[in-house]
């Protein structure tokens, strides 16, 4: 992906299909292409997904699809998998807590 190339997320709205979040993007001198991504209401449905994160997994998935198309490609709408919100899912889980104070272990005296 070009560094000189803006992504920017411009909303959602809710249809049949499911939650459809739009970004433009823009490069330099030339008019900037809408992008949008699906992801089907089950997956929030079904707790799968947050509905706070969706925007940032579209983002990811739409840097992907750009990087692998020397910005641009041919599609521009694109629906994301179960497989792939399971791998954001997976890559973003909370890492487990460390507790700084362990448990001192028992003496038997």
């Amino acid at each position: 992906m070009s560094p000189n190339i803006i992504v920017q997320f411009v909303g959602f709205q809710a249809t049949p299909r499911g939650r459809e979040y739009t970004f433009a993007v823009r490069e330099p001198a030339a008019e900037p292409v809408d992008y949008v991504l699906i992801i089907p209401s089950s997956a929030f449905d079904s707790r799968r997904i947050r509905y706070q994160d969706a925007p940032d997994i579209c983002s990811h998935k739409l840097h992907h699809e750009l990087a692998l198309s020397g910005n641009h490609p041919l599609e521009t709408e694109f629906c994301l998998s179960d497989q792939e919100l399971d791998e954001y899912r997976a890559a973003h889980a909370p890492k487990p807590l460390k507790y700084p104070y362990a448990p001192r272990p028992s003496h038997d005296d």
